[in-house]
């Protein structure tokens, strides 16, 4: 008797590639939602994902599922909208205990950044910029809540900054794959390319943080000049001596 098995179906989240085959379009709307609502998501490749998805909707053959444009950037800024908007009602709701409770290294240091953005460029740019660099996407979206950020800002400067990183990437992925021939031979280098590009603002605002650093121990260690206690000799006044 033969028995007929189901085939397994290997996902691996963390790659693109493999979301967009398995779960198509409902993969993006889950994965963005994910990474940017959930603290759990950090790692999720949003950036990759987003790129992938718009080459796979150019027509032709490639390979891969074929995608299809529209449905795919209203999943793209769905998932990333409402995602955001999660993670900042869980911070208000939840404070910076929810980060207190992570030992993630990555995530602790995503934190720190997102902190330090939202002192250096206020609420507004700093909510926007967020949603280019990894892990901070993440985790300013809950930091803004706990900070008491007025719902109606956070709002308008996600909706923002989600529809510009959705969207621009998406047709960026999309018009490469259409001016370009075969251009899934080169599919896992642009995606590479997309990566480091996307964590080149982490490794900015590291070396200068290495920079001030730096700056603040040779600034520390100038020599003084010594202290005494000794009090200046006054010159007498030969005319008030007479």
């Amino acid at each position: 008797m033969l028995v007929a098995s189901a085939p397994t179906l290997a996902v691996n989240v963390l790659d693109a590639s493999s979301v967009l085959t398995a779960f198509g379009t409902l993969g993006i709307a889950v994965v963005l939602f994910a990474e940017t609502g959930l603290l759990i998501g950090f790692l999720l490749p949003g950036d990759s994902l987003l790129f992938t998805a718009g080459l796979l909707c150019r027509s032709g053959t490639h390979s891969g599922p074929h995608l299809d444009l529209l449905p795919v950037l209203a999943a793209a800024v769905a998932g990333a909208l409402l995602g955001a908007q999660c993670g900042y009602v869980l911070g208000a709701r939840g404070g910076r205990a929810l980060l207190a409770r992570s030992r993630n290294r990555r995530l602790l240091e995503g934190a720190a950044r997102a902190e330090e953005l939202l002192g250096r460029y206020g609420h507004a740019r700093a909510i926007v910029l967020a949603r280019f660099v990894p892990v901070v996407r993440t985790v300013l979206n809950p930091l803004v809540g706990a900070l008491g950020v007025p719902a109606r800002v956070f709002a308008l400067w996600q909706v923002t900054g989600g529809l510009v990183w959705t969207v621009g990437l998406t047709l960026a992925g999309y018009a490469l794959g259409s001016a370009v021939p075969d251009v899934d031979h080169y599919l896992l280098p642009l995606v590479g390319l997309v990566v480091a590009v996307s964590l080149l603002p982490v490794a900015l605002e590291v070396l200068r943080g290495r920079r001030r650093a730096a700056a603040g121990r040779s600034g520390g260690a100038v020599a003084r000049p010594p202290h005494t206690d000794q009090t200046p000799e006054v010159p007498s006044d030969p005319e008030g001596a007479r």
